[in-house]
């Protein structure tokens, strides 16, 4: 199946994971200039009025650039949904996406209503949907949307247990539309590797927090850098929904990241007036043990690129 006109052409095959506190318009501005999709969850722009604002700064800042390089390869942009009860913005954010006609919707943790996927197809835009499972994946497929994006173990913030080749060979069984795959993606080579497999995209979150334009504190750059995959600590303590978060975070606040609690998950909400999860207690994937430095994103590109076509030079992949 040809993969929709919105994901053609890009400099990778990356879409980088929307990640709540980080990714904010210097990020994801840089993402798309690099050539791949730009992605920030709506719930960033706070309060809920700044989005509009952050959009058409967004659309601005890549038309003057388009204007100024017109030979660059530019990715498109994409806005991820809560699409939990939980999320009180939600008709709001959809509304102003819409306005601006946002080319990609991501959407996560419930699969989206028929009135939200109707509305992003009216102007010929998207939906990508969050999944960890077979179950979640065949649910929002029935809902209709375009894309799934598979959540396997070892990905950064929410995340699931299934193993990437299991998880990427079940659902090419059923569905052969656009298939991102997360999970501990750092270099080049897992980029094609994510191919080889059978996904499309990978999906980049982590790596992107130690770059240079996220909105991270160095605090949080540093943890990633010096961190290994035994670091980081799976928990659903922290938002009521499994993750994968920082050790060193998760001691900074006082805790044992050793001896957890279960959360309730239907609360979404974490009871600890030290510590906030996402601010507090830091999402990374497995991957950490790879990231040795934080570069600017064309840098990080750049290189993920070499690294990718290295990769299929050896495996005799046309370039």
């Amino acid at each position: 199946m040809a993969l929709p006109s919105v994901l053609q052409n890009l400099a990778l095959p990356v879409i980088a994971a929307p990640m709540f506190a980080v990714s904010y318009p210097e990020l994801v501005l840089a993402q798309c200039q690099a050539g791949i999709v730009g992605a920030f969850p709506a719930l960033n722009a706070r309060p809920a009025s700044l989005l509009d604002t952050w959009l058409t700064s967004i659309e601005q800042a890549l038309d003057s650039y388009r204007t100024s390089h017109p030979n660059a390869c530019i990715g498109p942009l994409a806005v991820n949904q809560i699409v939990h009860s939980t999320n009180e913005r939600l008709e709001h954010d959809v509304r102003v996406c819409v306005e601006h006609r946002v080319p990609i919707f991501i959407t996560s943790l419930r699969e989206p209503i028929k009135e939200l996927i109707d509305a992003v197809h009216a102007y010929g835009g998207i939906v990508l949907h969050d999944v960890i499972s077979i179950r979640h994946a065949h649910k929002a497929l029935e809902a209709g949307v375009d894309g799934l994006i598979l959540v396997a173990a070892g990905a950064g913030g929410h995340a699931g247990t299934l193993s990437p080749f299991a998880l990427v060979g079940e659902v090419r069984r059923f569905f052969e539309g656009p298939l991102v795959l997360s999970g501990a993606i750092t270099t080049g080579q897992a980029i094609f590797a994510t191919q080889a497999m059978g996904a499309d995209f990978a999906y980049i979150g982590t790596r992107f927090i130690a770059t240079q334009e996220a909105n991270a504190s160095h605090q949080y750059k540093n943890a990633l850098i010096e961190a290994n995959a035994a670091d980081i600590i799976y928990t659903n303590i922290f938002t009521g929904v499994h993750g994968n978060y920082v050790r060193q975070s998760i001691l900074n606040a006082g805790l044992n990241p050793d001896q957890l609690p279960t959360a309730d998950k239907s609360k979404m909400v974490f009871d600890n007036h030290q510590a906030k999860a996402w601010r507090d207690i830091w999402g990374a994937g497995q991957g950490v043990g790879l990231i040795e430095n934080s570069p600017s994103v064309v840098e990080l590109v750049t290189r993920l690129k070499d690294e990718y076509n290295q990769a299929r030079r050896q495996f005799n992949f046309p370039l």
